[in-house]
């Protein structure tokens, strides 16, 4: 038997007495029908998802300027030193002068020498840590990148120096004996407590100044970068 579908010029011939199949052929006909409506207009074309930013070029002669500065490192270290002498000597004449009006002497201090001891460790190690801060914001400011190397540069070039300064030292004194000239004040704490102390105020001093030459050269750094945003 054969069927005529309106609409569509594909005749369908199904057998006879086979309903499940005309009713499939009935169904493809309609669907076939129902697509060949569907039209996409021209003038709006399909999305296409947006392409990645590209990175910023940047000027080689730019990346030439990065890196370590021994020069801004060396200047910086200077600046440490200068300001270590500065502010130890404003601590020692605020002492004397606080002692003067306390009527703190000697024997006070030989009385309590643990408490001395801190007193004097804690504020030598916070004016050497202020015045690598000083140094390393110094050196960041004259290398304008890389703040955090150029702080480790001053921290490095102090120790190197602090390195052979205690090397010449140590032949000077194998040759001439001048440590057994010196007056050392008598302190009344055992060997081992001054060994200990003393490791112990040497690590945190390191330690704190290595962070305070470091984040100084970064601080320093910061000036550039916000001249670079207003340009």
């Amino acid at each position: 038997m054969s069927q005529q579908y309106p609409g569509d010029t594909a005749t369908i011939t199904t057998p006879a007495g086979d309903a499940s199949t005309q009713k499939y052929e009935e169904a493809r006909a309609a669907a076939s029908r129902a697509m060949s409506t569907i039209s996409i207009p021209t003038e709006q074309p399909l999305r296409t998802p947006p392409a990645a930013a590209a990175e910023p070029d940047v000027d080689p002669d730019l990346l030439s300027y990065r890196g370590f500065k021994l020069g801004a490192a060396f200047f910086g270290w200077l600046i440490a030193i200068s300001m270590s002498v500065l502010l130890m000597a404003a601590v020692a004449a605020a002492a004397l002068g606080t002692a003067e009006i306390l009527d703190y002497t000697t024997s006070d201090a030989k009385a309590q020498p643990g408490a001395a001891s801190l007193t004097a460790a804690g504020v030598t190690i916070f004016m050497l840590t202020l015045a690598f801060y000083i140094g390393g914001y110094v050196a960041g400011r004259l290398a304008r990148f890389d703040g955090g190397r150029q702080g480790f540069g001053v921290w490095m070039i102090a120790l190197l120096v602090g390195a052979l300064a205690g090397g010449a030292g140590w032949v000077l004194d194998s040759q001439y004996g001048l440590v057994d000239e010196i007056n050392w004040p008598n302190v009344a704490l055992a060997d081992n407590t001054l060994l200990l102390g003393g490791i112990a105020a040497a690590a945190t001093l390191l330690t704190l100044t290595l962070l305070a030459a470091i984040v100084g050269g970064k601080s320093g750094r910061r000036y550039h970068d916000r001249i670079d945003q207003l340009l």
